[in-house]
């Protein structure tokens, strides 16, 4: 075996921590057992660059007990849980190259780690192993079958580069189906993001005005989640439809610039550049607080609020106050990285059940279905969508109805009308 995790000993804390995860993901234990069986993944060669936490070591587990040989390394920086890490290595045998906190060189060695298993499969959470192999390790790409992504930030570099006929091999966008968009996206990132918050911060969420940045699924959950604990929500937006949405949801939406004064804490959640750049660090009030919860940390411009800064300090971890030119003191959180992975636990193992199923699945799909698949972006069929779906519902004792016969005929026929 070869790995770069922090540090073994720290592997009987994780063994317990992942064994508590995967009391609360039946989707995928079912899926786990099967794939033990039957062997789909058998000699293939995976290369995961995922969050490596608790819930991402039991979808390694699924893969490696359907007969894949693994190598996974951190998607971020600042999310990798290094106990996690340790016990994949010394507890399960899979190699992993993930240290919370490393550095932008040791971050892209990590994946360079990864890709060096000469992958048949990709499962990305950003699109950083596909755009490091079309980039820097072409060569590798004749080895690729296809990938996986995880992100909404991914499946838009990943859509940019089919449309510019640059991507070299074809794509499922787990991000694109509804058991992951419509639960880890709202569901998930709703609650992990005040969770990272409060963390961070112990800050009260009653009472005060969060700006939510984005009104996406991932927007739309912060913004849930914060109304429901007591807060007056701002929403800012580019896209009308999407703007109009959080309006008739009870939010105010007004452009980010008009909102700078009156939050107490900026969430970001867009997947672009330059959310909050200068002149909004200049126009908040004393003592605002802002974080990211988008995948990269692009959201926030680090440069700009450098520039305005004349003092900064760590006053709690992962939160750093910065002291700007006109005398106000602002608090950035977690450097700009995903505050629920970089302050707290990330999303609950609940809802990354099915997510993680979605990536299995996709991975068994892909083999199955690599000669008849274009160079584009997939979404998972809806039957395996579907699938899913009913199986986390058995799984939480939840029994709906069925369509009579009667019902069948009636929804096939075009004759029948008022």
């Amino acid at each position: 075996m070869t790995y770069d995790v922090k540090d073994l000993a720290l592997a009987p804390q994780g063994k317990l921590r992942i064994e508590w995860a995967g009391r609360f993901m039946p989707v995928l234990d079912l899926i786990t057992a099967r794939f033990k069986k039957e062997k789909p993944l058998k000699g293939k060669r995976i290369a995961a660059c995922l969050h490596v936490t608790t819930e991402t070591a039991n979808l390694m587990l699924t893969l490696k007990a359907g007969g894949a040989k693994i190598r996974l390394c951190a998607s971020n920086p600042l999310s990798t849980q290094d106990d996690v890490a340790a016990s994949l290595v010394r507890d399960h045998g899979i190699e992993v190259f993930a240290i919370r906190g490393v550095n932008n060189k040791d971050y892209y060695k990590h994946v360079n780690a990864a890709l060096d298993i000469k992958p048949h499969i990709t499962m990305d959470d950003g699109a950083d192993l596909v755009s490091t192999l079309h980039s820097k390790r072409r060569k590798l790409l004749s080895n690729i079958v296809g990938g996986t992504e995880e992100t909404t930030t991914g499946v838009i570099r990943l859509r940019a580069m089919a449309n510019d006929g640059a991507l070299e091999y074809p794509v499922i966008s787990v991000n694109d189906s509804q058991t992951k968009y419509l639960f880890d996206n709202r569901y998930g990132t709703g609650q992990s993001t005040l969770d990272g918050v409060i963390r961070a911060t112990n800050f009260l969420i009653a009472g005060s005005t969060v700006v939510v940045a984005g009104y996406g699924w991932c927007g739309k959950g912060v913004a849930m989640r914060a109304k429901g604990m007591g807060a007056k929500v701002i929403v800012t937006e580019i896209d009308p439809i999407k703007a109009l949405e959080a309006e008739m949801d009870g939010f105010s939406v007004m452009p980010m610039f008009k909102a700078a004064p009156l939050g107490d804490l900026f969430v970001t959640l867009t997947g672009d550049i330059d959310v909050i750049w200068g002149k909004i660090f200049e126009n908040m009030k004393d003592g605002a607080i802002f974080c990211n919860s988008g995948h990269f940390d692009v959201e926030i411009n680090k440069d700009e609020l450098a520039k305005l800064t004349i003092k900064k300090r760590e006053v709690r971890t992962e939160v750093v106050e910065h002291t700007l030119k006109n005398g106000r003191k602002v608090f950035f959180l977690a450097e700009g990285r995903l505050i629920n992975l970089s302050a707290a636990e990330g999303h609950p193992a609940v809802v990354m059940d099915m997510s993680f199923a979605n990536q299995s699945l996709g991975a068994e799909y892909i083999f199955a279905n690599a000669s008849k698949m274009e160079r584009k972006v997939y979404n998972l069929p809806e039957k395996l969508d579907r699938q899913i779906a009913a199986i986390k519902l058995k799984s939480m004792g939840v029994k709906i109805d069925k369509l009579t016969p009667r019902q069948k005929e009636y929804l096939a026929s075009w004759q029948e009308g008022t």
